[in-house]
């Protein structure tokens, strides 16, 4: 078989494997699981790196998840590549009235809006309930605010939501002080939920943000790992006090 850029084909060679490769049959719904996760981050992280040539090979793997699970579930005649298909071609054509039907939407909000209702229709009893519990917490957080922004519950601006920070840190300050590890550990979880709010309210993504300072904090760690090696020191032996002398070399570059 050679490559093909026709779906069918890939469909097709993703069944030879099935039936002929030894890893491919041992294969579940379950065993892959987490490889889809991972691929998903890969192809983000293409996305971030203005990756386009990685972006196309990540693409492809995810492809490969979609048709894969789709042939183990035809196995079991639980559903099909074409049913899947169908699926996501039925549900965007039915949350897209003012597209294909005649409902008036002319703004980005207009949109979101009908999204949500459109959903509550189809037996959800929360326009939550589409956010799955395994997403990162950050991810999470932005993504309930986002569908409760929506509907319309949300700050008018996001100098009210810095008042509501403001308020967060002191009573995470007083829980330090005073309070148990739980009561510490939940204030904690306030104020981070907070401080998504104020970001989304300003533009700003909470995961790409924490994933941008871990590498910022990563390069800047491994320069000082770098130049107490080039000295022959080790960081275990190290003071602080030149590891800081060294972590504000770093800033200097960018990382």
């Amino acid at each position: 078989m050679k490559p093909s850029d026709k779906f069918e084909d890939l469909v097709e060679l993703i069944s030879i494997l099935r039936k002929e490769c030894p890893w491919d049959k041992k294969q579940t719904h379950d065993s892959i699981k987490d490889n889809l996760i991972e691929e998903a981050y890969e192809a983000v992280e293409a996305i971030e790196n203005n990756d386009f040539d990685e972006l196309r090979k990540e693409l492809g793997d995810l492809l490969l998840h979609v048709v894969f699970q789709s042939k183990m579930a035809s196995e079991t005649n639980t559903f099909t590549i074409r049913d899947v298909i169908y699926s996501i071609s039925e549900k965007l054509i039915r949350r897209h009235p003012h597209v294909f039907s005649d409902t008036v939407a002319n703004e980005e909000n207009e949109v979101a809006a009908n999204w949500e209702a459109i959903k509550l229709t189809e037996g959800k009893e929360s326009i939550l309930d589409g956010v799955p519990k395994h997403l990162p917490g950050l991810i999470r957080a932005q993504r309930m605010q986002e569908k409760a922004a929506n509907v319309g519950f949300d700050w008018a601006q996001w100098e009210l939501a810095w008042v509501k920070l403001n308020e967060e840190i002191e009573e995470w300050r007083e829980a330090v002080k005073e309070q148990s590890v739980t009561e510490q550990k939940e204030e904690f979880g306030d104020l981070l939920f907070s401080l998504v709010n104020v970001g989304r309210l300003l533009g700003l993504h909470a995961e790409e943000s924490i994933r941008k300072a871990n590498e910022k904090f990563e390069y800047r760690f491994k320069h000082i790992e770098k130049r107490l090696k080039e000295q022959g020191k080790s960081i275990v032996d190290s003071p602080l006090e030149e590891m800081d002398e060294l972590w504000n070399e770093a800033k200097k570059f960018p990382g």
